[in-house]
């Protein structure tokens, strides 16, 4: 097609804002989808992203649209995710387009996310068209959202359309303004060819298939192409596009949008921000993606010693789907081998790890998290630690750096007493508050990564009954009083529960994994100590009492100097069996000791994903309380069909 007849474009937005909807809603319209077809999320391909309506992958698909002034166009559009923990998603499909549809939901207005990814389309220079959703809600107030908008992203007033995806309000003039307002791709047929790589997948019957936006020249089927980074030639064996299934084109020319299946069998082989050009006659590199560096890290291995071969393949792959993703080989003694991984966030981390449960069907146990700490030794040498294991003994540490985050809190003003006491808890310091309008501020605070890991998202949603959201950036790194919680079982360390956590948190840290860990770990012949330790220091302690053998049942009658004899035997035995044995810890143990935080990380996702109940002003209390009920005397609905009625 005629290069001036093409439009890309991606859909920004807040999580929940109705982002997939509006992408249903574009392809029923444009007949990319057939009525008998058309189904909610259809851009969700994945399980996890239809169970917890979310999407985690960015979808290109290329549809064609008859506008109003009689010219056909053809629109690639490449749906994003919303969550802050997939922003590395959302930039490399911006880098794949020329303009942007922003959406902002009409009950809630704009949110931390908004912002954010308002700024890294602006900072690619896209043209941003503003979209107010959900404008059939009864509680929607399109005047105040619209003022948000001029407010805070600077965004002219008249430029924004009303809409509703759910009801098909305002479809036609979404596709109309995109048509005039966002620019044609720059580019010729006639240069040589120029295409980005911004996402790839691995088929087994293809190998690798990579997502391309051509940027110069034509891409045929037969053609022989080479990777700039790797230098490798490949030979395309396929060219198509996405509707929203993958099918074959004859070729993808400048501007468009599709994949390419090629002679690549191998996930080390490709890079997400290469270029591809043509081997006889290579153009320029592109400039690619800026390397992103994770900030969350978790070892991960398997339950099952002989899956270590399958898992290390499998995590090559997703590292293919997933740019943000690195891993490397690791071994603990509790655990075996395995791998430590590095994720953007905690969804992040999450959502890698149930799709290698789901995916690749594989039993794996992960680590708490940690994150990145700057260790500078009494000789001025700086170490990157980011396993409790390698932390150096605390004589030869002049100093530990912990990462920050500058994090920005959007919560009603009702609630933003409890939101300076979460980040004073969080060890956080509030630098400023911006009123956003009557109703709404936005707290600036600077936070250290590892206080908002596991609970201050959910903290956050609890306190504001579902209205508060939150966004964070990386900040450098500050000074803190950082140690190493050991736990030791009758005195022998177990690296698998080993944790960096500050001075002031450590005791209440130790207390709940030693607590957990008597609970878990079964009773021996002998008593077992559980305790844990700040180097030498013990700072909790837990016993797990003797499994006590009745050697005095065959003593009956007689004289009580026999049964002193049998006791004091037996103790002897004991602590002669103390002395040369060692406590075998369980892998059931590991598993529900480390899936604790898991648990409790899954539960805070399910009070976000079903906040309704905040907003009504019921209590979770109540929530399991009704639960129960309806259980027992069954003849109410369950929980499940309580929230799937839930109010939108």
């Amino acid at each position: 097609m005629d290069i001036t007849h093409i439009r890309n474009f991606s859909i920004i937005a807040h999580i929940d804002h109705g982002k997939t909807t509006l992408s249903d809603r574009l392809l029923h319209r444009t007949g990319t989808i057939m009525d008998r077809e058309m189904q909610a999320q259809l851009l969700d391909s994945m399980d996890l992203e239809r169970e917890r309506g979310i999407t985690i992958k960015a979808h290109p698909v290329t549809m064609y649209y008859d506008a109003k002034n009689g010219e056909r166009y053809e629109l690639n559009l490449i749906d994003t995710p919303g969550h802050v923990d997939f922003s590395y998603e959302v930039s490399r499909s911006l880098s794949a387009c020329e303009g942007a549809l922003l959406i902002v939901d009409a009950a809630q207005g704009v949110e931390a996310q908004t912002v954010a990814n308002v700024h890294l389309a602006m900072k690619r220079d896209l043209q941003i068209i503003p979209v107010i959703n959900k404008i059939d809600l009864p509680h929607a107030n399109v005047e105040q959202v619209l003022k948000q908008i001029e407010d805070i992203l600077a965004i002219p007033g008249e430029e924004t359309i009303c809409a509703s995806a759910k009801q098909g309000i305002g479809i036609e003039e979404i596709l109309e303004a995109i048509i005039e307002r966002v620019p044609p791709p720059k580019g010729a047929v006639e240069d040589s060819l120029q295409a980005l790589l911004f996402d790839s997948y691995y088929d087994i019957y293809k190998g690798v298939v990579t997502h391309i936006r051509v940027v110069n020249g034509e891409l045929k089927s037969g053609v022989q192409a080479k990777m700039l980074h790797s230098g490798k030639n490949v030979e395309i064996k396929e060219v198509g596009s996405f509707n929203p299934k993958p099918y074959v084109r004859e070729s993808l020319t400048a501007g468009e949008t599709g994949y390419i299946a090629a002679s690549i069998k191998t996930p080390l082989d490709i890079k997400v921000g290469d270029t591809l050009t043509g081997a006889r006659n290579p153009a320029p590199e592109l400039p690619g993606f800026q390397e992103v560096h994770p900030m969350v890290f978790s070892g991960i291995y398997p339950i099952n010693n002989a899956d270590y071969e399958r898992l290390k393949t499998n995590l090559a792959r997703l590292q293919l789907n997933d740019a943000a993703f690195i891993y490397q080989a690791e071994s603990s003694v509790a655990l075996g081998f395995g791998f430590r991984c590095g994720f953007l966030g905690l969804l992040h981390l999450e959502i890698i790890q149930e799709r290698l449960r789901r995916e690749f069907k594989i039993d794996i146990i992960a680590t708490y998290p940690s994150v990145v700490y700057h260790v500078i030794t009494t000789n001025g040498e700086m170490k990157e630690v980011d396993n409790p294991v390698f932390l150096p003994v605390s004589n030869y540490i002049e100093e530990i750096q912990e990462p920050m985050v500058k994090a920005f809190v959007i919560c009603p003003n009702e609630y933003i007493g409890d939101m300076m006491n979460l980040v004073s808890e969080k060890r956080g310091l509030l630098e400023h508050t911006e009123t956003l309008d009557d109703r709404r501020v936005m707290l600036t605070c600077r936070i250290p990564l590892n206080e908002i890991l596991i609970d201050f998202h959910d903290r956050i949603k609890s306190l504001t009954r579902g209205y508060g959201s939150m966004d964070y950036e990386h900040d450098g790194y500050q000074k803190s009083d950082m140690v190493r919680l050991e736990l030791l079982v009758n005195a022998e360390p177990v690296d698998a529960f080993s944790c960096i956590v500050h001075r002031t948190k450590a005791e209440s840290r130790g207390r709940a994994l030693a607590a957990k860990l008597k609970e878990v770990i079964p009773q021996q012949q002998y008593q077992i100590v559980l305790q844990a330790a700040i180097g030498g220091r013990i700072i909790a302690r837990e016993t797990i009492r003797a499994m006590r053998k009745d050697v005095t049942a065959k003593c009956y009658g007689g004289d009580i100097t026999r049964k002193r004899k049998l006791l004091e035997k037996q103790k002897e035995g004991k602590k002669r069996m103390k002395s040369v044995g060692s406590v075998t810890i369980p892998q059931e143990a590991f598993v529900q000791v480390l899936k604790s935080w898991f648990d409790f990380v899954f539960a805070g996702w399910f009070r976000e994903r079903f906040a309704w109940p905040y907003r009504c002003g019921i209590r979770w209390t109540s929530i399991w309380m009704l639960n129960g009920i309806c259980f027992r005397r069954k003849r109410f609905r369950t929980l499940s069909r309580l929230f799937r009625k839930a109010p939108q």
